[in-house]
């Protein structure tokens, strides 16, 4: 088994080591290893969790829901429809706010073609 310091999965991560700390104290990291003398130790299991994680946060799902999802895989295949569903709602919620995102990019650049507008006759007058 490869094992990675918490330096080194912060790093492959991308979140903080006070972040690698805080999912593991609400459970959302669970079964981390430790060396015999207590130091955290984080495996290419832990990375993927972590990389699926990165997904959800940066896509706006919360924390408790991120906790659920979490749960519900340790619980076994059994949960796999729930799983499914759960991210299937998120995804929705995602292609909504790519949508109204979409809708306000397309006003700021409505706007600043204007102005682009107004310098360019500024400067020709």
């Amino acid at each position: 088994m490869i094992g990675y310091s918490p330096a080194e999965t912060a790093r492959l991560s991308g979140f903080s080591l006070d972040t690698l700390r805080y999912y593991e104290k609400i459970g959302l990291l669970s079964g981390v290893g430790r060396t015999s003398g207590g130091r955290r130790v984080f495996s290419e299991d832990d990375l993927g969790w972590l990389g699926l994680f990165r997904c959800l946060r940066d896509t706006g799902m919360p924390i408790a829901q991120m906790c659920r999802y979490a749960e519900l895989a340790r619980e076994g295949e059994h949960t796999a429809r729930e799983r499914q569903e759960l991210l299937q709602r998120h995804a929705e919620r995602v292609e909504e706010q790519m949508a109204l995102l979409r809708r306000q990019y397309d006003r700021l650049r409505d706007k600043i073609r204007y102005y682009e507008n107004v310098t360019e006759g500024v400067r020709a007058g």
